[in-house]
């Protein structure tokens, strides 16, 4: 899956929770895989915020530092 179809099922996910009307078992279900997206999504942003700063890193001198990605 990809981040945007992970995102908008965590937003999903949260939109039934505060609805209020899931039982308390489904509401824990729906809690644990919200959580595993939302750190899903977390470590792909954080992979692509790296990647950002790889591009954009300058020297001392002003000059672009690039580096291949992994």
């Amino acid at each position: 899956m990809n981040f945007e179809k992970k995102l908008k099922s965590l937003e999903d996910l949260v939109t039934k929770m505060e609805s209020g009307e899931l039982s308390l078992d489904e509401s824990l279900k729906s809690f644990e895989k919200g959580v595993s997206l939302a750190r899903e999504c977390h470590q792909e942003l954080s992979a692509a915020e790296k990647k950002v700063q790889e591009l954009v890193g300058v020297d001392e001198n002003g000059e672009a530092i690039t580096k291949d990605f992994e």
